[in-house]
């Protein structure tokens, strides 16, 4: 009896060992992401507190972000001298001591090098915790592993604002902070006590030029993004040094790449056709994830009325789509192909941005609710298999560089999804209130019947006033169904490159034969 039972045993105890993996992994994720779009509800509190201007208070956001864009390509070299544990682990402490020294910050220059302490330490985690996983867990269940990642990746971003407000409501802004503590004991306990050390490779050497380009690219692209929308774009002299300064960057760091003998990022990995198309399409997820996230409150604020709480807790239920489709994803996974999956993404997003575009100050909260419960389930099936068949074909070798890489990808794409839809937002405000205007005129049938109604009064400067406010508000709503309607068709622009992936199981049939 005991011989038929001792080989069961240590599969079991690769099991448990893998979930108490993943549980870790699953925490250090949602921490970091969840910064991403927390603090952004509590900015104005944290104004008030720091006496900052509009302008200067901009930089807590600024400031982590930069910092991690620019350390996230660091993540393969540091594990390869370092090890992958090590550095997880240290990650894991210096972003919560960061969070800790936000909360406890006492001016605005305290508060932004902290914020950039927690960028540069956070910088590894969501890739570092997608390489483990892949490493954890054999092939055929890649599409399970990824699921369970997907949740804290895309969840967390969503229900960063509702966490964000109700904390800053019912405590205090520093909370935000605060919280991530009992999220980093818990992963650094994890990762210490479950998850392997990878092999140190003494020999790898700093690509000091390649670091250094790239990082002034994707710096000087953060700054330009964040910037360019108050500073109004190319009319001002920072951001046009700006745009100059990435183009640079990027053009010497590639050319670098390909001449050096040890590139700071091997230009190998881009063979693969995969995983190179899949950086396209996570960048397209990128623009789709936090663009909605940035309009949607405000809309539904400035337009709809609604106090900050309550934009919270309608929104939340978008994060239960992604985890229902997400589970399902990870049940589908080796059972149906990852492109039908994609595209059953791209369709299900594609159409709750376009029920969004029918969206009216007077929309139901329900309708709020049900278009970001599928737009999130379009989300969900477009994540998970998408980081599967990224890495499916991916020498294990390029891994940790290649998940960073797939995590700064998003991540570019979110900035510059949210500048464009802000962009495009203030330019279409401006054009839509020029056309309404025009059907303003004494002669105007409409105006006539609503002035001798008492709606309006245009023989006074306040009557007047009401009148352009009331254009300006019809303009604003024709400018975010406008902003919602591009970000359809940017949706619905990334189904060709389907026909450019290529399904796992045929290219492992392929080298099987080859074999």
């Amino acid at each position: 009896m005991s011989a038929a039972i001792s080989p069961a045993l240590p599969a079991q105890s690769e099991g448990s060992k893998a979930v108490f993996v993943t549980v870790s992994v699953m925490l250090a994720t949602i921490m970091q992401a969840l910064d991403t779009t927390i603090a952004n509800v509590a900015l104005p509190h944290m104004q008030g507190s720091m006496l900052a201007t509009q302008d200067q208070i901009s930089w807590v956001l600024t400031s982590y972000i930069v910092a991690a864009a620019i350390f996230m390509p660091l993540t393969g070299f540091l594990t390869a001298r370092l090890g992958r544990k090590r550095v997880f682990m240290w990650s894991v402490v210096g972003f919560t001591v960061a969070s800790m020294l936000c909360g406890a910050a006492q001016s605005l220059d305290q508060i932004v090098i902290f914020r950039m302490l927690q960028g540069v330490f956070g910088a590894c985690l969501v890739p570092l915790s997608q390489s483990v996983l892949l490493d954890t867990y054999p092939p055929e269940k890649h599409g399970s592993a990824m699921a369970m990642w997907g949740v804290g990746v895309m969840v967390g971003p969503i229900l960063g604002p509702s966490l964000g407000g109700w904390l800053t409501e019912y405590y205090n802004w520093r909370w935000v902070f605060y919280i991530n503590l009992p999220f980093g004991l818990l992963a650094w306990f994890g990762l210490a006590a479950f998850v392997s050390e990878t092999p140190i490779d003494r020999t790898k050497r700093f690509d000091l030029m390649g670091f250094a380009m790239l990082s002034l690219g994707i710096g000087a692209l953060q700054m330009m993004l964040d910037r360019g929308e108050s500073l109004d774009w190319f009319a001002s002299r920072e951001v046009v040094i700006e745009a100059m300064l990435v183009g640079l960057g990027f053009y010497l760091f590639i050319a670098h790449i390909f001449t050096h003998k040890h590139p700071f990022i091997e230009p190998g990995m881009f063979r693969d056709r995969n995983f190179s198309v899949g950086l396209i399409f996570i960048f397209v997820v990128g623009v789709i994830l936090l663009a909605t996230m940035a309009l949607l409150p405000p809309f539904m604020q400035n337009l709809m009325g609604y106090p900050v709480i309550d934009v919270g807790y309608i929104l939340a239920p978008r994060g239960l789509g992604t985890m229902a489709a997400m589970m399902t994803v990870g049940r589908l996974s080796g059972r149906v192909d990852a492109r039908y999956m994609i595209l059953a993404g791209l369709l299900l997003t594609s159409f709750a941005l376009w029920e969004m575009t029918r969206f009216t100050p007077e929309v139901s909260s329900w309708e709020i609710i049900w278009t970001g419960i599928t737009q999130g389930a379009g989300l969900g099936f477009l994540f998970v298999p998408l980081s599967t068949i990224a890495f499916s074909t991916l020498s294990p070798h390029y891994r940790n560089e290649g998940t960073a890489l797939f995590s700064l990808m998003r991540n570019i794409g979110s900035s510059i999804g949210i500048s464009l839809v802000i962009t495009y937002l203030s330019q279409r405000t401006q054009i839509n209130h020029a056309a309404f205007a025009d059907y303003i005129h004494p002669f105007s049938q409409p105006l006539q019947q609503a002035v001798e109604a008492g709606v309006y009064s245009l023989n006074s400067v306040q009557g007047l006033a009401t009148l352009n406010m009331q254009v300006t508000r019809e303009a604003l709503t024709l400018a975010y169904l406008q902003d919602f309607r591009l970000m359809m068709f940017v949706t619905l622009s990334a189904i060709p490159l389907l026909l450019l992936l290529k399904s796992p199981k045929r290219q492992i049939a392929r080298v099987e034969v080859i074999d």
